[in-house]
């Protein structure tokens, strides 16, 4: 089984390379854009299973790139993070299609059985979609094949 690919898109290097560490740990590969357009950008190009998104960031903020990557597609999960969280700004999250929302610092062992929960609730909806079709696999995915 490939593993799963795990966009990081916080502007904090520190925090990108920390979760590189603990995803890379547990089996993940690690993607990371330090920028929300670099973050769309790498969306698009490298079709990761899961986001990590940061909310406060120069530029485009989190909840712009959120609702650009749902716009991309509906289907990818996205989990927010915010060192500068308040409920409102986890209600809007959630209400335009993030997973999850944690709030820095986190403990690794949060992010990953949030990561987890994502990932087993999109291979859910993918078998039933599949199920749904008649049994049918799903039409490769050019974009996987397309990268590097």
């Amino acid at each position: 089984m490939p593993k799963s690919r795990i966009l990081v898109i916080d502007d904090e290097a520190a925090i990108r390379d920390s979760l590189r560490m603990t995803l890379e740990y547990e089996g993940y590969e690690f993607i990371g854009a330090a920028t929300g357009q670099e973050g769309l950008a790498l969306a698009e190009r490298e079709a990761p299973d899961l986001v990590l998104l940061d909310v406060k960031m120069p530029g485009m903020d989190g909840i712009e790139v959120l609702e650009r990557l749902r716009d991309m597609n509906e289907a990818l999960p996205v989990v927010v993070v915010s060192g500068h969280g308040t409920i409102s700004t986890a209600v809007e999250a959630t209400k335009k299609g993030a997973f999850d929302f944690i709030e820095k610092p986190f403990a690794s062992e949060r992010v990953l059985v949030s990561l987890r929960n994502a990932l087993d609730q999109r291979q859910l909806r993918d078998e039933n979609r599949i199920a749904e079709e008649g049994g049918r696999s799903p039409p490769p995915d050019d974009r996987r094949q397309r990268r590097r």
